[in-house]
């Protein structure tokens, strides 16, 4: 690991935070810990059939309007 780091290089910190982690708790522990941050929104379940027969295509302008 580097002994000096660039704290204004975003990137440069996520692979040595990254790189840290995995070090520390080893590659899945790495992945549990970082899933604790991204839990995501909104009810899956629920949103998965309020359109399910949309095209790629309607997907697309959906995304795109939003």
């Amino acid at each position: 690991m580097n002994a000096t780091i660039n704290v204004n290089n975003l990137m440069e910190i996520r692979k040595t935070g990254l790189q840290a982690l995995k070090e520390a708790l080893g590659p899945v522990g790495m992945v549990r810990f970082i899933q604790q941050y991204e839990n995501g929104y909104g009810d899956y379940t629920k949103e998965k059939y309020q359109h399910p027969d949309l095209t790629v295509e309607e997907i697309d302008t959906i995304l795109k309007n939003n």
